[in-house]
């Protein structure tokens, strides 16, 4: 009897996974499933414990799906992927493995760990098989008229929904039960792996590829709709919060499409369905840009003059920012809503970014970094090309005079305050005419606010970041 292994990394679900499937396409073949964790490697990645916790129960939902599939599930653990190459070796020496499948990912480490495993695997007789999985169109595939990536999102948007229009990819199905039939998962529990762990408000990002497809189900109804309207007000459930099931491949991208479209079938052309699908599209963007850039894997900055910008080294302030004590209301509201659910509204990234960039002057990366070890839904290629559009350093970026007032963002986007007063209970009596400037108020009220002053002038600020930017072009030149 052959032996197919699965080889789960961020892919955790049983429907539309194409290593899955393409493993259990042999109704002869014993399938069995391995997960590697290698604690070192997303302790240098900066892997937030939110995110890892979510791994964890994503996995043993998994080992219960496949188990009714009768395929078990393994996990093993190593430091790092360099370890991870023999670790794999001596898996497959052990179970007899003659296949092995896997879905690819993009960036630079896992693509040479992945190309190592391969070469070593080949070497001992061992087929494998790679899929593109966690994009709706491989990399590569959506090209200018030269041939080159789109360095510009608006034209490869329109690119890439010609691709659409002329043919979907395939939402492919959960395999059926194994002629061995089910199995028992009580007697063989998974060793958890050896990484700080922290829960998660499973009201908001329940676990499972159940609870993934059944609020993709409820979103892509009613809601979907109204996304245009209200996915710029932090203080209303306006948008998905799908980015943690995509993030981790508790549900993938083309069941997003699949269902998006067969709720509203003309969502390609629909410009109030397309604005939700075309943020499906944005991640696609940046993930092929990793592999046409693989720099960008090594935070360097895509737009090479703003290499010289003469960032600023201040500890204290990059402190205040993390914390949510800057003295700006919208700002520490959405660090301090980070900090507690791991997650963050997409507008509050920008002014966040914009805010530790553009008034703090502090380098794009510390806060890149932060993102990472915080966000449940953390990504390299979301969140790196997030933080490059918001410092004006990377492909289709803000340009870097486009700088957010954080005080008339907030009166924008949470006119009322209620979201700032959720986050900000300090700050709960300032009347609503003053919330965006309590000090204000404080000052003509006589009152005490146990709330910082902000740590840092807005219109000052701003000329400093023009001047610094102006000089590393002025360098370039």
């Amino acid at each position: 009897m052959t032996t197919h292994l699965v080889w789960l990394r961020n892919d955790l679900r049983i429907s539309d996974n194409h290593a899955l499937h393409a493993a259990c396409r042999s109704e002869d073949a014993r399938v069995i499933a391995l997960f590697v964790a290698t604690p070192g490697q997303w302790s240098s990645h900066h892997m937030a414990p939110k995110q890892a916790e979510f791994i964890w129960q994503s996995l043993q939902d998994v080992q219960q799906s496949l188990a009714q599939k009768g395929i078990p599930l393994h996990l093993v653990q190593c430091d790092d992927f360099s370890a991870s190459v023999a670790l794999l070796q001596k898996f497959c020496q052990e179970h007899h493995v003659d296949r092995l499948f896997y879905n690819y990912q993009y960036e630079v480490n896992e693509r040479q760990r992945d190309a190592a495993v391969e070469r070593t695997l080949q070497d001992d007789g061992v087929v494998v098989q790679g899929f593109d999985d966690s994009l709706l169109l491989p990399p590569g595939s959506v090209l200018t008229g030269n041939r080159e990536m789109y360095k510009v999102f608006t034209p490869f948007s329109k690119a890439f929904v010609k691709r659409l229009q002329e043919g979907l990819p395939e939402c492919l199905p959960a395999p059926g039960i194994r002629s061995s039939g089910a199995i028992e998962t009580t007697d063989r529990p998974l060793q958890c792996f050896d990484y700080p762990r922290e829960e998660s408000d499973a009201s908001l990002f329940p676990v499972g590829e159940k609870a993934a497809i059944a609020r993709l189900r409820e979103f892509c109804q009613q809601p979907v709709t109204l996304y245009p309207d209200r996915r710029d007000l932090p203080a209303v459930d306006g948008t998905s919060r799908l980015s943690v099931y995509l993030a981790t491949g508790v549900l993938s991208p083309r069941q997003c499409l699949h269902r998006l479209l067969k709720q509203h079938p003309q969502g390609l052309a629909d410009t109030r369905v397309f604005v939700w699908l075309n943020e499906l599209i944005w991640r696609e963007f940046y993930r092929h840009l990793l592999v046409a850039y693989p720099a960008l894997c090594r935070h360097q900055p895509f737009t090479g003059w703003t290499r010289d910008v003469k960032w600023r080294d201040d500890p204290q302030g990059l402190q205040a920012w993390q914390q949510g004590k800057t003295g700006y209301p919208i700002v520490d509201a959405a660090m301090r809503q980070l900090n507690t659910l791991g997650w963050m509204h997409n507008r509050l990234r920008m002014i966040t970014a914009s805010f530790l960039v553009k008034d703090l002057l502090i380098d794009w990366r510390e806060g890149e970094r932060y993102f990472m070890s915080q966000l449940l839904d953390g990504d390299l290629a979301a969140n790196n090309g997030g933080w490059q559009w918001a410092a004006s350093t990377g492909t289709d970026a803000a340009p870097y005079f486009r700088i957010f007032n954080p005080t008339t963002q907030g009166e924008r986007f949470d006119k009322s305050g209620e979201f700032i007063r959720h986050w900000l209970p300090e700050l709960r009596d300032v009347p609503e005419k003053y919330i965006h400037q309590p000090h204000e108020w404080a000052k003509k009220s006589q009152q005490s606010l146990d709330y910082p002053s902000p740590i840092v002038e807005h219109k000052q600020a701003r000329l400093q970041t023009l001047a610094a930017f102006e000089a590393a072009r002025k360098k370039t030149d």
